[in-house]
């Protein structure tokens, strides 16, 4: 399964996901520094982010999260200093775990075809081309420098792809599953005696939820793993209008109706979750033992007084578009 830009993000331990707040990082201390050269933003191992490639990022993330349904979100009083803060640590920590994956892949032998080298300059070339006179001046980057970007991007990507590649991906329907239902849930058994009393003489389920549920919610759409394992034994087995006996469980009493025991486009989309959250597992197995071997320094004071454009010129938000039109 090729891997996306959000799965990227999603799948993997951030680097510095607490970086500006000082904490260790997978076992390991973050060291803050000013021993860094004037443009370097942080080092790990013998890789180094600069400014220019931070910047990159930051104006783009600026751009994809900092506006919505026509407005600017960074300008809002309620949601700006949050908003440029979430900005400015994805900055870091998404550019941080390129480069441990980047670092991983030398260790295990990964490159870059000829082939996909060439995609990244042509990424790159089309990149630079879209950005206007503001946007170069403020973030001070070359073609050479995103083609730099691109390829290890690129290179993360296949690294990923190389450790995720012999993962198993067929789901099957039954592991899969969604189903629809009514609950009923109680914490005192007494009340749960009433409640199998009054459904053994028929009353409708649906009333009685409403007269007796404690849960969130009367319906719920449900698959494996969501309920405990005493109520999960019992629901996956049943037919559509089936209703349980009183499910006892550490928690409380539940009683189940099954208003549909199989939803095929929810079961479709849960099977292609269970094979992302596979991906990770087995991703994971090999890039955490990695990064907690690695040091990491961050040049906290040039970080620290390195601003967002709020002048209105700086629009770019396409650098990960581009990759995938060309590299992905």
């Amino acid at each position: 399964m090729k891997l996306r830009r959000k799965n990227l993000i999603i799948v993997l331990l951030l680097l510095f996901c607490m970086l500006l707040s000082g904490c260790t990082v997978a076992g390991r201390k973050v060291v803050f520094t000013t021993g860094l050269g004037s443009k370097d933003v942080f080092r790990i191992g013998e890789h180094t982010c600069t400014l220019p490639e931070a910047k990159v990022y930051l104006c783009n993330y600026q751009n994809i999260y900092g506006t919505a349904y026509g407005l600017n979100l960074l300008e809002e009083k309620n949601s700006s200093e949050a908003l440029e803060k979430y900005i400015r640590d994805l900055t870091i920590s998404e550019l941080a775990r390129i480069t441990c994956m980047d670092l991983l892949a030398e260790e295990q032998g990964i490159s870059l075809s000829e082939d996909e080298i060439a995609k990244t300059k042509e990424a790159a070339k089309s990149y630079y081309s879209s950005l206007n006179d503001a946007e170069v001046k403020y973030m001070d980057v070359s073609e050479e420098t995103l083609q730099t970007m691109y390829q290890n991007y690129a290179l993360a990507d296949k690294l990923y792809h190389a450790l995720t590649e012999s993962v198993n991906e067929e789901v099957s329907d039954d592991e899969a599953r969604i189903m629809h239902a009514m609950q009923i849930f109680v914490t005192k058994r007494e009340v749960a005696d009433v409640v199998a009393g009054r459904l053994a003489n028929g009353d409708d389920f649906s009333a009685l939820a409403s007269e007796y549920n404690e849960a969130a919610e009367i319906e719920v759409t449900l698959g494996r793993g969501m309920m405990p394992q005493e109520v999960e034994d019992t629901i996956f087995s049943m037919e559509d209008g089936d209703i349980t006996g009183c499910l006892t469980t550490e928690d409380g009493y539940y009683f189940i109706e099954c208003v549909n025991k199989y939803d095929e486009e929810l079961t479709q989309e849960n099977k292609v979750k269970i094979a992302e959250q596979r991906e990770k597992t087995a991703f994971n197995d090999a890039y955490d033992d990695f990064v907690a071997k690695q040091d990491s320094m961050l040049n906290k004071e040039l970080w620290e007084k390195t601003e967002l454009d709020y002048s209105g010129e700086i629009k770019t938000n396409s650098f990960f578009v581009v990759y995938e039109q060309y590299c992905d």
